[in-house]
């Protein structure tokens, strides 16, 4: 019997490029405001380096208006990234998900990776501290703790006072979203966001989920 269910959070409840276009925006008006420079032109250009790589976007962006920097600089525009009060919202199946799942008793929770700093402005704005029962910022645990490490699993299980195999993961991200929650007997699922970043990925069969969604609201029928 299944008595909670756990979300990873970017992807599978809000848009990382969502996020993404939120702190370029940011960034850019702060680029823009120092060296004169057209606001939009930079975001757009900004937006153009990232979908060809996402490496080293803010260094490519100054050499690409010719615009001399030291490493500081860098550091700078990171920490204005990763800082900034994002605008997010939830993908529209998220509420009435939660609300269903509330509605039968079952506790819900959130495993997520990323920087501290990054991820907690995405719980504060988004709310989730009063909408899930418990949340693990794998950051806070160490950064050798970041999925697919065992620990947050077996930790948010113990939180929410449950058995590892009363428990659904939904995740995005093949590469290390469900090998652990497979190997702990976790129900796995895996949700297809049409525009998610990890949609392509190729990877060995353990990886996988036991099961496969495209929208929330279709985990009604396993718990």
């Amino acid at each position: 019997m299944i008595k909670a269910v756990v979300f990873d959070l970017d992807d599978t409840l809000i848009s990382e490029k969502q996020y993404v276009k939120s702190g370029f925006r940011e960034v850019s008006k702060f680029i823009s405001n120092k060296y004169n420079l057209n606001q939009e032109e930079v975001f757009n250009i900004m937006l153009q380096i990232f979908e060809e790589s996402s490496k080293d976007v803010f260094n490519r962006v100054l050499n690409n208006f010719r615009i001399e920097y030291a490493k500081e600089e860098i550091l700078c525009l990171i920490k204005i990234y990763r800082e900034h009060i994002p605008e997010i919202e939830f993908f529209d199946d998220v509420i009435p998900t939660l609300n269903k799942l509330r509605s039968k008793g079952i506790k819900i929770g959130i495993i997520t990776d990323g920087y501290k700093e990054t991820q907690s402005r995405k719980l504060e704005v988004l709310k989730c501290y009063e909408l899930f029962d418990e949340i693990i910022m794998t950051d806070e645990l160490g950064r050798e703790f970041w999925k697919p490490h065992e620990k947050a699993y077996r930790l948010i299980a113990e939180k929410l006072g449950v058995n590892l195999n009363e428990m659904i993961y939904i995740g995005d991200n093949i590469s290390k979203d469900f090998i652990s929650a497979n190997k702990l007997r976790i129900m796995s699922v895996c949700i297809n966001r049409h525009y998610g970043i990890y949609k392509n990925i190729e990877v060995n069969e353990e990886y996988l989920a036991m099961n496969n969604i495209e929208s929330l609201e279709e985990i009604e029928v396993l718990v």
